[in-house]
């Protein structure tokens, strides 16, 4: 998982990077649920790209799936 220093606050492109590495398998598995909670991290952030792909990730999961990228997401915000 990536790591951020506390100083400096990760940007929407880099929330929506991780997103696409996770979709994508680009040097990481692939994994649909870590891929949601990053371009969740990115929508929030205003990354207009990240909604769409969000979305259309999560068409492609099951109710359970999205619903632990979620809390993941909730559960990064709360301790960044």
């Amino acid at each position: 998982m990536a790591h951020f220093e506390a100083e400096a606050a990760p940007s929407s492109d880099a929330f929506f990077e991780l997103g696409l590495m996770y979709s994508t398998g680009r040097t990481v598995p692939t994994d649909r649920v870590e891929a949601h909670k990053w371009f969740n991290l990115a929508a929030v952030k205003g990354h207009r790209e990240a909604v769409r792909l969000r979305k259309e990730l999560a068409d492609e999961m099951n109710e359970m799936e999205v619903s632990i990228a979620q809390r993941a997401a909730r559960e990064w915000l709360r301790s960044h």
